[in-house]
């Protein structure tokens, strides 16, 4: 097989994958993980059940595959920006505010994860989720420790611990989508929370609130 053909083939079989997980979403935010089956998605894909099959190897997997797509026009960027800032809160912020674009994307699938995890493989992957998630917020948190005026009155690990819990899909959901809250209200609260508690020095003079709406 020449390169040409593995990279042509290469190529189709990312488009299915693209295909199947953009037909996958709705169905599984509309009708939950249980009622949402193989030959469902297939169809609404246009593909063969044994085509997702051999793609994907489960329905778990499918979901999994929708709970981390990025879209192009947001590319994960964090790192780079958080290291760029030099003032910790300013850092901080950039960061809560990439987290809180992840959130609202994913926090319809997400919810159907949560409904489904009595069962062995969404509750396998639901796991897995948090794990990784927690690893990201650590990632953060090493990086924010860098700057100036971090603080030293808890540890790192507690400090990512803090993070994760204020930045969790349970804490979004409770203040944005059952409170009602403006995404951007519930992420300044986040962000002037986590500045007292990780730069406690320069809070007094970081207010990251902003006007309200009328």
């Amino acid at each position: 097989m020449s390169t040409r053909t593995r990279a042509a083939r290469a190529e189709r079989a990312m488009a299915t994958r693209q295909r199947v997980v953009a037909s996958a979403t709705p169905l599984f935010v509309r009708d939950g993980y249980v009622e949402t089956t193989m030959a469902g998605i297939a169809r609404a894909a246009g593909v063969a059940v044994q085509t997702l099959y051999l793609s994907f190897g489960s329905k778990a997997a499918v979901l999994e595959a929708a709970l981390t797509v990025e879209p192009d026009d947001q590319p994960n960027e964090w790192h780079a920006q958080v290291h760029a800032e030099p003032a910790g809160p300013a850092a901080l912020r950039r960061y809560v505010e990439h987290t809180a674009v992840r959130l609202e994307r994913r926090f319809p699938l997400d919810a159907v994860l949560r409904a489904a995890s009595a069962d062995p493989e969404p509750a396998e992957l639901l796991d897995r989720t948090r794990r990784t998630e927690f690893a990201a917020h650590g990632q953060a948190v090493d990086e924010l420790a860098e700057k100036a005026g971090f603080t030293t009155d808890i540890s790192v690990e507690s400090a990512t611990e803090i993070v994760a819990t204020l930045l969790s899909h349970e804490t979004y959901g409770l203040l944005v989508v059952t409170q009602g809250w403006p995404a951007q209200d519930w992420a300044d609260w986040v962000t002037r929370h986590l500045v007292v508690d990780l730069f406690p020095e320069q809070a007094a003079a970081h207010d990251p609130a902003r006007p309200k709406a009328e």
